[in-house]
């Protein structure tokens, strides 16, 4: 991602509710869906600016990767410790079979080589250890925002269920998330394309309407996992092996 982006995720990341209510969510699927065991080794891959890093460290010992210097260098700050610079797929220097839990938050997308990034990972787990996948939804949802983040693509549930099964993996699940929201966010990609925009949409809104978006989305928290979603601007997975 250009180095602007990392700039405003770093200064945006403990306010802005998509970030805020998304911890929340996959807080609650790693403690109910995946258990980690006590002691649990974690590993982010992609970690940006090291957003994600206190939220997976209630759940265990958290490592991280990201290519990014300046991103990285953020991250270090916040995890007190160096953050590896690995590539997918080769994932240089990471052991294999050296985790519980492996976060791959909203990455995939970045990778172009998306099947054997995820088969690499595969082998990084120990055995009965999981992988939590996040990417975003719905092809024709490409917008500014994925040309300023660098996305290669957005999935259907079928293209991801696809990559999974060619790394290898098996689904424990897959659901789309920001539901509630959905309509609005189709409505305003959809209507930024239509006027050509071409700068991304990550701006903080005004605070009634953050905190009001923080607790719709975070209402999904209680409904991941536990009811049938019918569409999301993202879609989450949990993935293990076979």
């Amino acid at each position: 991602m250009d180095r602007a982006v990392f700039d405003r995720m770093a200064e945006q990341d403990q306010a802005h509710w998509w970030f805020v209510a998304r911890r929340r969510i996959l807080a609650r699927l790693i403690a109910e869906r995946i258990a980690p065991p006590p002691g649990a080794r974690i590993l982010e891959i992609g970690c940006g600016t090291g957003h994600n890093l206190d939220m997976l460290g209630q759940f265990g010992t958290v490592d991280a990767v990201e290519l990014d210097d300046h991103a990285r260098a953020l991250a270090e700050r916040r995890l007190g410790r160096p953050v590896m610079k690995a590539r997918l797929p080769e994932l240089a220097g990471v052991a294999d079979g050296s985790y519980d839990l492996v976060a791959l938050l909203d990455v995939l997308e970045h990778v172009e080589a998306d099947r054997p990034a995820l088969a690499a990972i595969a082998r990084t787990l120990r055995p009965g250890g999981r992988i939590l996948l996040t990417v975003p939804a719905n092809p024709w949802m490409w917008s500014a925002h994925d040309v300023a983040h660098h996305h290669f693509r957005r999935y259907d549930r079928a293209g991801l269920k696809a990559v999974i099964a060619d790394a290898g993996l098996g689904i424990d699940l897959l659901s789309p998330f920001n539901t509630l929201l959905f309509p609005l966010a189709a409505a305003a990609r959809l209507a930024g394309r239509a006027a050509g925009k071409t700068s991304s949409d990550d701006a903080i809104p005004p605070a009634p309407l953050n905190r009001l978006f923080t607790g719709l989305f975070g209402l999904e928290r209680y409904l991941v996992g536990r009811v049938p979603l019918p569409a999301g601007v993202s879609l989450v997975a949990i993935l293990s092996t076979r």
